[in-house]
């Protein structure tokens, strides 16, 4: 096992990380900002490093800076957690070079599956269904690219290779609107991701978001662990997550299952990651991977009772996969939601003290976060504070749960969006279950 690792994040998923090191009995380097010197995970670490000043840029995404801090505690391993690093080939090739165990996959995997249009390629070849498009880049040929969308069909939808987080996509409804929008996308997607290449794919009207997770060793070994439903979105962002996903039958998950295990070990997969799909009118559509662990993997744990941070750190010890595809067994729902510092309605960030905290608890509850009475929320990071994770032997019990554990949760001082999730577990249309990626901003008038 693993001796010290370097924690290379902040919040809820740092907190996580540390948790599974002390159960592995693996000790612990919180580096962190000085915005950070108050967070939990910081205050319970073997050792702890300052490596700069609240702006990711100067602390969180500096290279140089992590890797020092782990030359300087003598650390075996970097744990990137998601965001800032955590899908960074550059990162990950970095860490490796000098030495140390990158708890992720390799920089050059990172690469394949970050670059959109060479992601689908590997997928098309390893048999994942994939959407409809271009099958590969566009060029400056207009008449090329509109008889690829005349053959795809209207609408179509054009993506940045290197995009993500919503940025880098235009949909296209008519031939005219065409070589503008591709333009368009271009100059996009070379402003915010360096890049200027993007690709074409049909347009999916009413999709649910729909993603498989899975463990590879990077040793030929690979399994999947069901799927999650991440429809309930705004903005591209996920705000309530699941699992199971209603309608998914045994069979259908197995049929896609096994063809992310098998992409998995054809391309030499290691560690824990998620194909992401668009589901619609039964049939699965892969739209990315993301080569590291997600937010939302609690809920995954909370119906198979295997802990996916353990894993990744036995995975980077070198360990083979200690489970098989027939010791996962789905039992029960679990529904996580998202509880951002932000204004329920107008979405705006609010930051500041926290006067009075108290979790919500009971049968099946869990809640993830970093936050405490009198901690202070930085306006530096991202919004979200904690994750509300409830378990039932059925969907109904857990939404029941969810419901009575967000009336319970208390947090003030600050606004959260609790009262939207509220909202969102009220709707008739929700708990019927299957509602797509575009429903939530319709219901809010987005």
């Amino acid at each position: 096992m693993l001796d010290k690792v370097v924690i290379a994040n902040r919040g809820e998923i740092a907190l996580r990380v540390l948790r599974a090191c002390k159960e592995l009995g693996i000790k612990t380097v919180a580096v962190h900002s000085t915005a950070d010197r108050d967070l939990k995970h910081v205050l319970l670490a073997d050792e702890t490093i300052c490596i700069g000043k609240p702006a990711a840029s100067e602390s969180y995404l500096d290279i140089p800076r992590i890797i020092a801090a782990a030359e300087v505690t003598d650390a075996v391993a970097i744990h990137p957690g998601y965001g800032f690093l955590s899908e960074n080939a550059d990162f990950a090739d970095q860490v490796e070079q000098s030495g140390f165990i990158f708890i992720g996959p390799k920089g050059d995997t990172i690469r394949l599956m970050g670059d959109k249009v060479s992601a689908i390629e590997a997928m098309r070849k390893a048999g994942v269904p994939c959407v409809p498009g271009s099958d590969g880049p566009l060029t400056e040929d207009n008449e090329r690219n509109m008889q690829i969308a005349k053959r795809i069909g209207y609408p179509v939808i054009i993506k940045a290779a290197g995009g993500g987080g919503g940025r880098g996509m235009r949909v296209v409804r008519s031939e005219k609107e065409l070589v503008n929008s591709i333009a368009l996308t271009q100059q996009e997607a070379k402003q915010f991701f360096g890049n200027g290449m993007v690709y074409m794919e049909k347009f999916l009207e009413n999709p649910r978001h729909i993603e498989v997770q899975v463990l590879a060793d990077g040793q030929g070994n690979a399994i999947h662990l069901g799927e999650r439903d991440c429809s309930m979105q705004r903005r591209h962002q996920k705000v309530v997550e699941e699992a199971p996903a209603p309608g998914i039958t045994a069979e259908m998950r197995k049929y896609i299952g096994d063809r992310c295990t098998r992409a998995c070990i054809e391309i030499g997969y290691r560690g824990a990651g998620t194909f992401e799909f668009l589901y619609e009118n039964g049939e699965f559509y892969f739209i990315e991977m993301n080569t590291r662990i997600q937010v939302e993997h609690p809920v995954t744990e909370m119906v198979t009772g295997i802990d996916l941070i353990k894993e990744q750190l036995k995975i980077a010890a070198g360990q083979p996969l200690s489970i098989t595809q027939d010791d996962v067994v789905i039992r029960g729902h679990a529904i996580e939601c998202r509880i951002n510092a932000e204004d329920p309605k107008t979405f705006i960030p609010s930051p500041g003290k926290i006067t009075r905290f108290h979790p919500a608890g009971g049968l099946g509850i869990r809640w993830d976060s970093h936050i405490y009475a009198d901690y202070t929320v930085p306006p530096h990071y991202d919004s979200m504070i904690g994750k509300l994770i409830c378990y039932g032997e059925n969907r109904d019990v857990a939404i029941a749960r969810s419901r009575n554990a967000l009336n319970e949760l208390v947090i003030d001082g600050i606004k959260t969006n609790t009262e939207l999730h509220k909202i969102i577990l009220a709707d008739e249309n929700f708990q019927n279950g299957g509602t797509n990626i575009h429903y939530l901003e319709k219901k809010l008038g987005l």
